[in-house]
């Protein structure tokens, strides 16, 4: 039976969340908690449908997703430049490196109140709490990796008569790309999170305003259909960008042996 669903990419990952699914229709239906505060599966799945019926489920989605898009792109095109720039350079990573630990320690929802003052609720807001919870996790992966490559394979392109861009090209970021893609993994994760916590505090829509917004109500089926959504699309954002983007890459490059 175990193997014949590892062999299928479907079961294989369909099966934990099927059984967790079944799970907690049986809590339900055991009655352990009054099915107010605790709904089943069906009840969730019927509020998904009638909140798309009415068209607001698609509206929440698209605003979330493009505040994460706009903000997560702004934080690696910046984060994964800089973080190659202070770990080639010792000098730029001693003099940076004090007032990027500085600021990291400042937590993005220490941000809000004074973005609120500044920008309103606006989408301004919302980029820059993404932009400052992904910048980090890039910038300590991109400098770690480009400090960790062998100072000997550098020589040796130089000896090969290598230019400063082809070692660049050819050397460094190939050495520095499993940390980078480990820094955009963890970036992008903090991001969603920090999206999500920034709807829910000045957001007026998203997944993480309607979850919020449900407690007027009372409705806690919303909240986990909310919750449910935000794993979904994490999953749906790994698999269908980071991971087709690390085997594209260091994989393909022999850099990291694949998942089994």
């Amino acid at each position: 039976m175990m193997r014949w669903i590892a062999r299928s990419p479907a079961l294989h990952t369909l099966g934990p969340f099927l059984l967790l699914t079944a799970i907690w229709g049986l809590v339900v239906e055991l009655e352990v908690y009054p099915r107010a505060f605790f709904p089943g599966p069906l009840d969730v799945a019927r509020a998904f449908g009638t909140l798309v019926y009415k068209g607001v489920l698609p509206v929440y989605l698209q605003d979330s997703m493009t505040r994460l898009a706009v903000g997560a792109a702004a934080g690696v095109v910046v984060g994964v430049p800089f973080g190659l720039l202070i770990g080639l350079h010792p000098a730029s990573y001693r003099f940076f490196w004090p007032l990027i630990i500085f600021f990291q320690a400042i937590g993005d929802i220490a941000w809000l109140p004074i973005l609120l003052i500044w920008f309103g609720f606006t989408l301004t807001t919302m980029t820059f709490v993404i932009v400052y919870t992904v910048i980090f996790p890039v910038i300590f992966n991109a400098a770690l990796g480009v400090r960790t490559i062998p100072t000997e394979m550098i020589r040796a392109a130089q000896s090969l008569g290598a230019s400063p861009f082809r070692i660049l090209w050819d050397v460094i970021v190939p050495g520095a790309l499993p940390n980078i893609i480990t820094g955009l993994r963890n970036g992008l994760g903090y991001g969603w999170r920090a999206l999500i916590a920034a709807e829910i505090i000045i957001g007026t829509s998203g997944v993480g305003f309607m979850m919020f917004d449900a407690r007027r109500s009372g409705s806690v089926i919303e909240m986990i259909l909310g919750m449910i959504l935000l794993g979904i699309l994490w999953y749906v954002v790994d698999a269908g960008l980071l991971r087709p983007a690390e085997r594209a890459t260091i994989e393909r490059w022999g850099l990291m042996r694949p998942a089994t």
